[in-house]
Protein backbone atom coordinates (compact mmCIF):
# COMPACT_ATOMS: atom_id res chain seq x y z
CA UNK A 1 0.00 0.00 0.00
CA UNK A 2 0.96 3.69 -0.55
CA UNK A 3 2.37 5.39 2.62
CA UNK A 4 0.22 8.17 1.77
CA UNK A 5 -2.87 6.07 1.85
CA UNK A 6 -1.81 4.07 4.71
CA UNK A 7 -0.89 7.43 7.18
CA UNK A 8 -4.54 8.61 6.03
CA UNK A 9 -6.65 5.52 7.08
CA UNK A 10 -4.45 5.69 10.81
CA UNK A 11 -5.45 9.30 10.68
CA UNK A 12 -9.20 8.37 9.99
CA UNK A 13 -9.67 5.97 12.56
CA UNK A 14 -7.67 7.99 15.00
CA UNK A 15 -10.14 11.19 14.61
CA UNK A 16 -13.12 8.79 14.78
CA UNK A 17 -11.78 7.14 17.95
CA UNK A 18 -11.06 10.79 19.56
CA UNK A 19 -14.76 12.19 18.79
CA UNK A 20 -16.85 9.03 18.99
CA UNK A 21 -15.11 7.27 21.46
CA UNK A 22 -15.53 3.74 18.96
CA UNK A 23 -14.48 3.02 15.42
CA UNK A 24 -15.54 0.27 13.30
CA UNK A 25 -13.48 -2.36 10.90
CA UNK A 26 -14.59 -3.74 8.05
CA UNK A 27 -11.78 -5.86 7.03
CA UNK A 28 -11.29 -8.42 4.40
CA UNK A 29 -10.08 -11.86 4.25
CA UNK A 30 -6.48 -12.24 3.63
CA UNK A 31 -3.56 -14.50 5.16
CA UNK A 32 -1.84 -11.60 6.58
CA UNK A 33 -4.66 -11.01 8.53
CA UNK A 34 -4.35 -12.90 12.10
CA UNK A 35 -7.76 -13.36 14.24
CA UNK A 36 -5.85 -15.58 16.67
CA UNK A 37 -6.99 -19.09 17.13
CA UNK A 38 -10.48 -17.96 15.97
CA UNK A 39 -9.62 -17.12 12.28
CA UNK A 40 -12.64 -15.98 9.54
CA UNK A 41 -15.56 -17.72 9.49
CA UNK A 42 -16.84 -19.01 5.92
CA UNK A 43 -19.06 -15.98 5.74
CA UNK A 44 -16.30 -13.33 6.93
CA UNK A 45 -14.43 -14.67 4.03
CA UNK A 46 -16.68 -13.70 1.43
CA UNK A 47 -17.56 -10.60 3.00
CA UNK A 48 -15.11 -9.44 5.46
CA UNK A 49 -15.40 -9.37 9.26
CA UNK A 50 -16.17 -5.85 11.34
CA UNK A 51 -13.91 -5.08 14.16
CA UNK A 52 -15.05 -2.63 16.91
CA UNK A 53 -12.18 -1.05 18.58
CA UNK A 54 -12.97 1.81 21.70
CA UNK A 55 -11.22 4.13 23.33
CA UNK A 56 -10.29 2.61 26.44
CA UNK A 57 -8.93 -0.71 24.79
CA UNK A 58 -5.71 -1.04 24.40
CA UNK A 59 -4.16 -1.96 20.82
CA UNK A 60 -1.41 -0.20 18.91
CA UNK A 61 -1.21 1.23 15.60
CA UNK A 62 2.42 0.32 14.35
CA UNK A 63 4.48 1.09 10.64
CA UNK A 64 2.01 -1.35 8.75
CA UNK A 65 -1.01 -2.46 10.86
CA UNK A 66 -2.58 -2.63 14.20
CA UNK A 67 -2.07 -5.01 17.24
CA UNK A 68 -4.72 -5.37 19.50
CA UNK A 69 -6.71 -8.33 21.86
CA UNK A 70 -10.08 -8.43 20.82
CA UNK A 71 -12.92 -10.52 22.17
CA UNK A 72 -15.34 -13.24 20.56
CA UNK A 73 -17.79 -14.63 22.80
CA UNK A 74 -15.46 -15.37 25.66
CA UNK A 75 -12.49 -15.85 24.28
CA UNK A 76 -9.50 -13.25 23.77
CA UNK A 77 -7.99 -13.13 20.81
CA UNK A 78 -4.43 -11.58 19.52
CA UNK A 79 -4.99 -10.09 16.08
CA UNK A 80 -3.32 -7.88 13.71
CA UNK A 81 -4.61 -6.33 10.66
CA UNK A 82 -2.47 -4.49 7.99
CA UNK A 83 -3.74 -1.66 6.87
CA UNK A 84 -3.77 -2.95 3.15
CA UNK A 85 -6.44 -5.12 4.33
CA UNK A 86 -8.89 -2.27 6.12
CA UNK A 87 -11.51 -1.90 3.67
CA UNK A 88 -13.81 0.48 5.81
CA UNK A 89 -13.12 3.06 8.57
CA UNK A 90 -16.77 4.33 10.05
CA UNK A 91 -18.70 5.57 13.13
CA UNK A 92 -22.05 4.89 13.73
CA UNK A 93 -22.20 7.69 16.21
CA UNK A 94 -20.74 10.10 13.31
CA UNK A 95 -22.76 8.88 10.85
CA UNK A 96 -19.14 8.78 8.22
CA UNK A 97 -17.22 6.52 7.02
CA UNK A 98 -14.17 6.11 4.67
CA UNK A 99 -13.85 3.56 2.26
CA UNK A 100 -10.89 2.25 0.42
CA UNK A 101 -10.49 -0.55 -2.48
CA UNK A 102 -13.67 -2.06 -3.66
CA UNK A 103 -15.64 -3.16 -0.52
CA UNK A 104 -19.14 -3.91 -1.07
CA UNK A 105 -20.92 -5.49 1.13
CA UNK A 106 -23.85 -3.41 2.73
CA UNK A 107 -25.05 -4.80 5.40
CA UNK A 108 -21.95 -4.26 6.95
CA UNK A 109 -22.19 -0.57 6.26
CA UNK A 110 -25.76 0.11 7.05
CA UNK A 111 -25.42 2.08 10.76
CA UNK A 112 -29.03 1.29 11.47
CA UNK A 113 -28.50 -2.75 11.52
CA UNK A 114 -25.33 -3.48 10.69
CA UNK A 115 -22.88 -5.41 13.36
CA UNK A 116 -24.59 -3.34 16.18
CA UNK A 117 -27.41 -5.70 16.08
CA UNK A 118 -27.05 -9.37 16.02
CA UNK A 119 -29.20 -12.05 14.97
CA UNK A 120 -29.29 -15.40 16.40
CA UNK A 121 -32.08 -18.35 15.01
CA UNK A 122 -32.31 -21.33 17.27
CA UNK A 123 -33.51 -23.63 14.35
CA UNK A 124 -33.33 -22.89 10.47
CA UNK A 125 -36.01 -25.13 9.68
CA UNK A 126 -39.23 -22.90 10.55
CA UNK A 127 -37.19 -19.37 9.97
CA UNK A 128 -40.11 -17.61 11.19
CA UNK A 129 -39.59 -14.33 12.81
CA UNK A 130 -40.26 -15.80 16.38
CA UNK A 131 -37.14 -17.24 16.63
CA UNK A 132 -35.06 -14.08 16.00
CA UNK A 133 -33.14 -12.40 18.75
CA UNK A 134 -32.41 -8.60 17.98
CA UNK A 135 -29.86 -7.28 20.68
CA UNK A 136 -29.33 -3.56 20.42
CA UNK A 137 -25.80 -2.48 21.34
CA UNK A 138 -26.22 1.20 20.22
CA UNK A 139 -25.69 3.74 23.05
CA UNK A 140 -28.92 5.82 24.11
CA UNK A 141 -29.00 9.31 23.83
CA UNK A 142 -30.52 11.35 26.50
CA UNK A 143 -32.02 10.72 29.69
CA UNK A 144 -29.82 9.22 32.54
CA UNK A 145 -30.59 6.16 34.41
CA UNK A 146 -33.54 6.32 36.99
CA UNK A 147 -31.81 4.81 40.55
Amino acid sequence: MEPNLEELKKTVFTEMLNIAGRVFLVVKYSDNVRIGDRGFTQDEVKNGIVLVFNAKMNFSWGDRGISAALVFGTKTEQCYVPSDDIMVIYSPELNAQFMTGSYSPAAALDTNTGPQKEKATKNRKGSDDSNIVRVDFQKKKGKAPKR
